[in-house]
């Protein structure tokens, strides 16, 4: 029998390739608003009677903590799929696993690995799907990143500079730099030039900013890229899965991008702000920071110590805004449905 694809669901939202400019500032609004209705205590649950399946391959803080508070807070309920016993498409094709969690749930967060198994669970589930994260992409990261930038920045969004500096390989640099470019920002990408961005996200974002107006650098110079900006983000190195030689190769290239008061000193602006998605590797109280100290006597990896208890850190800010954004997105995607 022939299985019968679909288009994803226009509630879904897999990268942020799915949303235009509009549909981005619209769900940041959404999520302002929002945030505004739970602090004065006047918040309507406008997703009573919902069931929202959490797929989890990789394990989270926040992105878990976020999807469930926020649809508990709108009136929906939640399953959590995860950990020991949940092996999606191990005995179960992801084809057949979506369709089941389809025509049980109203939507599906699915938070893992490879960007495939999200686009197949939107082909087949026939509900929203949402990506919570994949090597490629982190879309509600995005969403939180640009709501806690607007907060601490005055004037349009235009004018808002940020760099990424450290490993830009990974799932954050990409999404942010395509994210800049959609929004028509000042975005830079400041890492060795073997750990940039792979060719056709950069292409990707050079041709949206065309049409936005946005600004795209990429540099391995940190005073190119971290001059004059506003915000200077940054994401872990490396991960306890991973071989000692591998971790000497990236702490080698990357040791002089650490994040310290001398790299915010160099946007030469009083009110930078500095960003990061967590977990950060800020001092040696984790098990991978204290790794990190016994093998290379790093007292923090991405981010000195000093910079991320500084003032000028909006992490925790960031961190709180993947609930508001997150609830946005679930609730705009059942007003789409």
């Amino acid at each position: 029998m022939t299985i019968t694809t679909r288009a994803p669901h226009p509630g879904s939202l897999l990268k942020e390739l799915d949303l235009d400019r509009t549909g981005f500032l619209y769900l940041i609004e959404l999520a302002s608003e929002l945030k505004a209705d739970r602090a004065a205590g006047t918040e309507t649950a406008q997703l009573t009677g919902k069931n929202i399946a959490l797929v989890f391959e990789h394990s989270s803080t926040r992105t878990r903590c976020a999807f469930e508070v926020a649809a508990h807070e709108q009136g929906a309920s939640v399953t959590y799929l995860g950990g020991p016993g949940w092996q999606l498409g191990a005995e179960e094709s992801i084809a057949d696993a979506a369709r089941v969690l389809g025509r049980l749930y109203h939507g599906i967060e699915f938070r893992g690995y490879a960007q495939a198994t999200v686009e197949e669970l939107a082909r087949y589930a026939g509900v929203p799907v949402w990506n919570g994260l994949t090597d490629e992409w982190h879309p509600t990261q995005m969403l939180a990143d640009v709501l806690t930038m607007l907060e601490h920045h005055t004037g349009p969004i235009s004018e808002i500079s940020l760099c990424f500096v450290g490993d830009a390989r990974n799932n954050v640099a990409r999404s942010l730099l395509i994210t800049g470019a959609l929004l028509g920002l000042d975005v830079r990408v400041c890492a060795p030039r073997r750990l940039w961005p792979p060719d056709e996200v950069v292409e990707r974002a050079q041709e949206l900013a065309l049409g936005s107006g946005a600004l795209v650098t990429l540099t391995e110079d940190l005073t190119t890229g971290v001059a004059g900006v506003e915000f200077v983000y940054t994401d872990v190195w490396v991960s306890l899965d991973e071989t000692e030689e591998q971790w000497a190769r990236r702490v080698a290239l990357l040791a002089p991008y650490q994040v310290t008061e001398r790299v915010l000193a160099m946007s030469g602006r009083p009110d930078v702000k500095f960003m990061h998605c967590l977990p950060a590797v800020h001092d040696a109280a984790s098990a991978l920071g204290n790794r990190l100290y016994q093998q290379f006597g790093l007292v923090g990896a991405e981010v000195s110590d000093e910079v991320f208890e500084s003032d000028r850190s909006i992490v925790f800010d960031q961190a709180e805004n993947r609930l508001h954004t997150v609830k946005a997105v679930l609730v705009s995607a059942f007003e789409t449905g």
